[in-house]
């Protein structure tokens, strides 16, 4: 694949009771909490509670990935592209989210849908 490394640091990171892996929608109807980098609370500036947002982040716990997954690793389905899924396991492990905001309280945003696990890096926030 074309060029090398592309860098990006962490703007903040995701609060939530979920530290292992759990069904996604589970994870979603929880509250989370995306605390950003008290340096970057400006760039919230705009931002409204009941907006959606769209919350793009590592997925730190993933490692490898195939092209061709069973959704969720139920092997009952039928293999599917992993482009067509919504998989960590890619060939660069982002994910990306919409969201609802419920709240914004200095550098966090309390979020409704979001289906990252505790601790895991915000790359950026974007309006949906």
């Amino acid at each position: 694949m074309g060029q090398g490394p592309i860098l990006y640091s962490a703007i903040g990171h995701v609060e939530n009771p979920f530290r292992d892996i759990a069904a996604p929608e589970e994870i979603r109807a929880e509250e989370s909490r995306v605390v950003l980098d008290p340096a970057l609370t400006d760039g919230l500036e705009g931002l409204e509670p009941g907006q959606r947002i769209m919350v793009i982040f590592h997925f730190d716990r993933s490692h490898g990935y195939e092209l061709r997954q069973h959704p969720r690793g139920d092997r009952t389905q039928p293999r599917r592209g992993v482009f067509a899924l919504r998989s960590p396991r890619r060939p660069n492990p982002i994910g990306v989210t919409v969201v609802d905001l419920v709240a914004i309280e200095g550098n966090v945003l309390r979020v409704r849908g979001l289906d990252a696990l505790d601790g895991t890096p915000v790359l950026d926030i974007k309006p949906a």
